[in-house]
């Protein structure tokens, strides 16, 4: 019926919906336009007008009334950090926020689309669910659950999300817990903290948003502020929910436009007075596990001691579907596999550096690890490594326990 095209990728990862009580139109989601958006479409692949426009993307589509005529999305038209339920018109294309507060939203829509469960939260409220009914085109609340506060008798670091520029004035969100017990006078004359740095920076992930504890899924960020860590986080290009561009960024090159962003993100921390840029850790996993070894192999001396968990050292060894999307193929993209093999650069390798695998990794297979560790060896440099039997890509279960101890530990006996 039609065929889109982009120079680097496209990506549908939704198929089309009819429209309810109107078999001959259909929904259809993409990002041509440059941010994911909602279409209508009659059944001969004839565009009948753009649903949905503007700097921010659809996230998700829920359902329609029962008519038909309103179709019920989420999205982050509010902020790129904030998830929202928006009840749209087909015919005329208005829309409409269903949600009233703040924060991120996760939706159950009754079939008729009269009913709403408002599961949500956010950095002031650990979870709240609310029932919206309809009436009239208005919908009527009700509290339903109110979430105690699960950490109200621990001492915790100040929680704050902001956005800093890159180096080409685009705006990159950040998160950073201060440490237990800060001290904003003490810290502007003599007191210093070590730094954590902790990211992702590939597609479909955002590690920053307005959530409970940040978007931080683990409360390990607490901990550290606890123990005297300033934790950073930053969503790099190529992190979900800012547009195509921010995300193709990455594209034939992954990792070069988050070493920029990564250093704008140092350029901002050392340039604070409290903290110590002498005393510096980064830590992610999977594709933060790349970054990270990109990072340290590339920018020595930043970050005195580092950990990349299950992390990609060569993409011609991931999966197609996934790295061909975003490398090409390895005969179509040489230049940028031969940039992106961390094991041949394992001999520039200075700081501090714990690699962690699952021995059962499907996914970042331990080839990767095992590959660098042996060129490390070769080249007559350390580098300290830790495997999980029993486990895949994540460390989970009782065991993690275990993986945020020895990661805790590294930092605690590097950073000093």
């Amino acid at each position: 019926m039609f065929e889109e095209k982009d120079d680097k990728y496209v990506e549908p990862l939704v198929p089309m919906l009819f429209v309810k009580n109107d078999p001959g139109k259909f929904i259809w989601q993409s990002n041509r336009d440059g941010w994911n958006h909602l279409y209508l479409y009659d059944i001969n692949g004839n565009l009948i007008r753009q649903l949905t426009k503007g700097n921010w993307e659809v996230i998700d589509v829920k359902g329609f009334d029962a008519t038909g005529s309103y179709l019920n999305f989420m999205a982050t038209e509010e902020s790129p950090v904030t998830k929202n339920l928006y009840r749209l018109h087909i015919k005329t294309g208005g829309f409409t926020r269903v949600t009233k507060y703040a924060g991120v939203h996760t939706i159950q829509l009754s079939t008729d689309g009269a009913t709403v469960i408002d599961n949500y939260s956010n950095t002031d409220i650990p979870r709240k669910i609310l029932l919206y009914q309809a009436h009239s085109k208005v919908y009527n609340e009700k509290l339903l659950l109110q979430a105690a506060n699960p950490v109200a008798d621990y001492a915790l670091g100040k929680l704050s999300i902001f956005t800093i520029k890159n180096n080409i004035g685009i705006d990159l969100y950040c998160r950073m817990f201060k440490p237990t017990g800060f001290d904003t006078s003490a810290a502007l004359n003599t007191k210093k903290y070590p730094v954590i740095v902790y990211w992702y920076g590939g597609p479909h992930a955002q590690m920053i948003v307005n959530g409970w504890n940040g978007g931080a899924g683990d409360y390990w960020f607490q901990y550290m502020a606890e123990r005297g860590y300033v934790v950073f986080t930053i969503d790099t290009r190529g992190s979900d929910n800012r547009g195509k561009v921010f995300e193709q960024s990455i594209f034939r090159r992954a990792g070069d436009a988050q070493m920029e962003d990564m250093m704008s993100a140092v350029n901002y921390l050392t340039a604070l007075p409290y903290v110590d840029k002498n005393n510096m850790g980064l830590f992610g996993w999977s594709y933060g596990g790349f970054l990270t070894t990109d990072f340290v192999l590339n920018h020595p001396g930043v970050f005195k001691a580092a950990v990349a968990g299950g992390p990609v050292m060569d993409w011609k060894y991931y999966e197609i579907m996934y790295g061909e999307r975003y490398m090409d193929t390895p005969a179509e993209n040489p230049e940028g596999y031969e940039a992106t093999n961390l094991i041949k650069q394992a001999a520039k390798l200075k700081d501090k550096l714990l690699l962690i695998h699952g021995l059962q990794d499907p996914v970042v297979v331990q080839q990767h690890s095992v590959n660098f560790v042996k060129a490390c060896v070769d080249a007559g440099v350390q580098v300290d490594y830790m495997i999980y039997p029993g486990h895949e890509h994540n460390v989970l279960g009782k065991d993690r326990a275990h993986l945020y101890r020895k990661v805790t530990d590294y930092f605690m006996q590097n950073l000093k």
